[in-house]
């Protein structure tokens, strides 16, 4: 075995979900989003708003609950 890695139950990564109220729009739920996972805040902002159209809105609800709850 490679004794160079360490094992990975002995490893904790911890990443807390935030909102980025500075570099957010509306709520910041999209740029915390972004933060979260490395990806652009633009993709995920597109991706919101054709989800919420192909969805017949359901992703707004699901934007509102993470806005209410996130914080």
């Amino acid at each position: 075995m490679n004794e160079d890695r360490p094992d990975r139950a002995n490893r904790q990564i911890t990443r807390d979900f935030r909102l980025d109220k500075t570099n957010g729009k509306l709520a910041g739920v999209c740029a915390g989003i972004s933060d979260y996972f490395g990806v652009d805040v633009t993709l995920v902002r597109i991706l919101f708003v054709v989800g919420t159209l192909i969805g017949f809105g359901s992703l707004l609800l699901i934007y509102i609950a993470i806005a209410l709850i996130a914080d």
